[in-house]
């Protein structure tokens, strides 16, 4: 717009003297205008990049600025890690799941045992249907026990889409109504892939008869304190 303005103003000027009568038709008085005009437009056009390169370097300023006060992206605390392999999950569940069965911890054992789990213990007796009435039942008997130790060996993983069944041995030792107890058995679960999360919806729990010794405990006296 101030280039438009400079150069119409003296185009005008020019127009008019010329009109009038002046002076201005010599050639010479024409030539000194036209360097004149000329000098001004370039005065102009130096001006109007100059500005230009003003304004667009404040604009990658400002850029860099918002780009610089930006925060960077934060990773979702829920983004998964790198996925492995089911049996490898199973393997670490079940690690998890007795670590709290030995704590006492009901909640952490909630974390991986459904619902509508069904449990079948190594005593004569009918199985435990539900997750309420297994706590209520593995709560008894935990009060009665201290200093629980349990040790998984022999772990058989088999994965068939989104079920799997698991077996082990497992040797319990601690203190059962104040008496020392060591006991060993198998156990079988059956899980199943719940909403991307393996949950226990079967536990199978049997005791191993020592062969060794004639006065054996019976399989009531020898059951630990819930099942594994």
């Amino acid at each position: 717009m101030t280039i438009s303005f400079v150069l119409f103003s003296a185009s005008a000027r020019v127009g008019f003297e010329h009109a009038a009568g002046g002076n201005m038709r010599d050639l010479s008085v024409t030539a000194k205008w036209s360097k004149a005009l000329g000098q001004i437009f370039m005065q102009c056009l130096v001006l109007f990049l100059a500005a230009g390169l003003l304004c667009a370097g404040s604009t990658d300023s400002q850029k860099q600025k918002k780009k610089k006060g930006k925060p960077a992206p934060e990773e979702s605390a829920d983004k998964p890690l790198i996925p492995i392999p089911d049996d490898r999950a199973i393997d670490a569940l079940i690690s998890e799941m007795l670590g709290a069965w030995q704590l006492g911890d009901l909640a952490g054992l909630h974390k991986y045992i459904a619902d509508d789990v069904v449990v079948v213990s190594g005593a004569w007796e009918p199985p435990v249907a539900g997750w309420d009435n297994y706590a209520q039942a593995y709560q008894r008997q935990r009060d009665r026990t201290q200093n629980v130790v349990l040790d998984r060996t022999n772990t058989y993983i088999k994965v068939v889409g989104s079920v799997s069944w698991v077996s082990y041995q497992w040797e319990f030792r601690g203190v059962v109504d104040g008496s020392p107890m060591t006991v060993r058995g198998q156990t079988t679960l059956i899980l199943q892939k719940q909403k991307d999360r393996w949950m226990i919806v079967h536990n199978h729990t049997s005791l191993a008869q020592e062969a060794a010794g004639p006065q054996r405990l019976a399989p009531s006296q020898q059951k630990p304190p819930g099942d594994l």
